[in-house]
């Protein structure tokens, strides 16, 4: 059924067989597209609307969306909603997913948790539409109904997906005529690369593996001059080479007079345009590009590059597509179509491989580190410091302050001329005293301060909660361990003049001390070994030196919940970033990466390690 309105959704289907929505920008953009003609082309650059989709584009007459530089196609389509609902009021429900980032629902799933919300129903069961959820409006959380994890939701605004009114398209069509139908068409561009374009398509539309020429030229080509597109590779074809060409007698024509009759083409020429209806020349309708086999996609390819040879277009490079790469010549020449229509260049590589580990190494080939001490350090279970209470602690680090200023306390947000408003355990100081720190020069009620220590690690260090300043050594409470380091001889990306600096961290599973999260409760510790690297450089040697610090004061781990996982009890990364990818940055945790040192540097600074750290650490 139509409606006299509705919101347009643009959405693809994933490898699960969902429907999901692109953003209310992106669904704007390729409206826009559609609502333009075919004098837009039929293909719409995702990048031009959000970076993220920069390899995407969508072919409107296959209604697929193709990324370059992995070949993938993938349907799209066009669909409606009631205007009342949630993407006619630009709202979006999102999940936190395992990275921290937030990712939207579908869209029905979507729309039912909307008018649950609207409704002020306290929690919505999605096992009606398929899952097996809860959502609880009170905490925005998302259970599993099954496992009982939980997960973050949120709702936010954003812009309302494009109305339309009127008669409705049947969805999926293309072009969206949003003028009278006698309208007549534009003429076509007649830029070579346009004519190109145009060419290949209709050829695909006609279902004619004939001679891909410019319309206009087509008509006084010569039969005899034509450019014969291979047949079918049969028993005894010859097969093709890494550029994708047929290596064999074909008949070609002269470069020269097809490069005259492509430039002589008119712009008003009578060119069968892309969106021509499928019965404007009595064929049958267009063929979409996903129903191609792989031979009709490689005479495809074939025939553009020698088009684009012949009519002096700038041919797309294609590198690296022997064997069984992902992006094959077939899907490479689909590429150049739809690049060149939408004027972009293209050069399409084998996507890279993820490389977490380098080469072998024997035993012969590693090498202790010249000015680092052994290759090895152990930690064992945290020993208890006695003999001082944390009044004693904190009287090293404050001075006291007769009259304090009229302004907030930051940990109880009293103000600082009244008692403190700590209601929990009464520390044994009155809760009208008030304390400078004396580097950072903050002021607090030494009553909260007192508190804020007891409920942290009490080693003997304190932490402005202000500036984050830190007033003596502090320490983690990172499980027992082995942390191991020595010199491998390969080079990081990035660093090809010198070797690598291995470090292989070793924490097995356990039961929580008392300074964990849940004492006497078990700990997993997944992923160990980790194997982490660095440039054998000087500054890498110097993180190094600043690491095996945070190692002996237990800062590199702590047990907590998995931000990848979700998973509670866990031994996870404290705050200080380490490289576990060798040969790549796929991840983001790998090289080459310029800033990364310096980073690192200065989240150790962040932890009270820095250079005169390891004078300590001698000492």
């Amino acid at each position: 059924m139509l409606l006299a309105s509705a919101v347009v959704v643009w959405e693809w289907l994933n490898e699960h067989g969902r429907w999901r929505p692109y953003s209310p920008a992106v669904s704007h953009h390729i409206e826009a597209v559609v609502r333009a003609g075919p004098r837009a082309g039929g293909s719409v650059v995702l990048g031009q609307v959000d970076s993220r989709l920069a390899p995407y584009i969508i072919d409107l007459q296959s209604m697929n969306q193709f990324r370059q530089d992995t070949g993938t196609l993938r349907p799209v389509r066009r669909n409606y909603y009631d205007p009342t609902s949630a993407p006619g009021k630009g709202v979006v429900w999102e999940w936190e997913n395992d990275n921290g980032s937030w990712t939207p629902y579908d869209m029905e799933v979507g729309i039912t948790i909307q008018h649950a919300y609207e409704k002020q129903h306290p929690w919505i069961d999605l096992t009606s539409i398929g899952f097996s959820y809860v959502i609880d409006f009170s905490t925005m959380g998302q259970i599993n109904r099954q496992t009982q994890r939980q997960r973050r939701v949120r709702r936010r605004l954003d812009l309302i997906y494009p109305m339309v009114t009127g008669t409705l398209p049947k969805p999926q069509s293309w072009p969206a005529s949003p003028g009278p139908a006698a309208a007549p068409p534009a003429a076509p561009c007649s830029c070579p690369q346009c004519v190109l374009v145009m060419s290949v398509k209709a050829a695909v539309a006609n279902g004619s593996a004939g001679p891909l020429q410019p319309p206009a030229a087509r008509k006084h080509m010569p039969e005899s001059g034509a450019v014969k597109v291979p047949p079918p590779p049969g028993p005894g074809a010859k097969p093709l080479d890494s550029t994708g060409t047929i290596r064999g007698p074909v008949k070609m024509v002269p470069s020269q007079a097809i490069r005259r009759q492509a430039s002589s083409t008119p712009a008003g020429a009578n060119a069968v345009s892309p969106a021509s209806p499928p019965g404007a020349n009595g064929k049958t309708g267009r063929v979409a590009l996903a129903t191609l086999n792989r031979t009709n996609l490689q005479r495809l390819a074939i025939a553009q590059s020698r088009v684009l040879i012949a009519s002096g277009v700038p041919t797309v490079p294609v590198k690296n597509l022997s064997g069984s790469s992902p992006v094959n010549p077939a899907l490479a020449g689909i590429t150049g179509i739809l690049m060149s229509a939408a004027g972009l260049p293209v050069c399409l590589t084998r996507p890279p491989k993820l490389a977490l580990h380098p080469p072998p190494v024997s035993k012969s080939e590693i090498k202790s580190i010249p000015g680092v001490s052994n290759t090895s350090r152990k930690t064992t279970k945290k020993q208890a410091k006695k003999g001082k209470t944390p009044e004693e602690v904190l009287k090293k680090y404050l001075q006291k302050v007769r009259h304090p200023p009229d302004e907030d306390c930051t940990i109880c947000m009293e103000r600082l001329t009244a008692p403190s408003g700590y209601k929990g355990p009464q520390p044994t100081v009155k809760p009208d005293l008030v304390g400078k720190l004396s580097r950072c020069g903050h002021i607090y009620h030494i009553y909260c301060l007192v508190a804020m220590y007891n409920n942290g690690n009490k080693d003997g260090s304190l932490q402005c909660p202000t500036c984050k300043t830190i007033y003596g050594v502090k320490t983690g409470t990172q499980p027992p361990g082995k942390m191991e380091y020595h010199l491998i001889p390969h080079s990081l990306p990035g660093h090809p003049d010198c070797k690598t600096i291995r470090i292989i961290y070793s924490i097995p599973p356990g039961i929580q001390g008392p300074e964990h999260p849940n004492p006497g409760k078990s700990f997993s510790a997944r992923g160990f070994p980790r194997h982490c690297y660095l440039p054998d450089s000087e500054k890498g040697r110097k993180v190094l030196k600043l690491l095996l610090v945070a190692w002996d004061r237990r800062l590199i781990f702590a047990i907590g919940t998995s931000s990848t996982t979700g998973e509670s009890d866990t031994v996870i990364w404290n705050e200080v970033h380490h490289k576990t990818e060798f040969g790549s940055n796929l991840t983001g945790h790998g090289y080459p990466d310029a800033n990364y040192l310096d980073n690192v540097l200065a989240e150790l600074a962040a932890q009270g390690i820095s250079e005169d750290s390891t004078a300590q650490e001698a000492d």
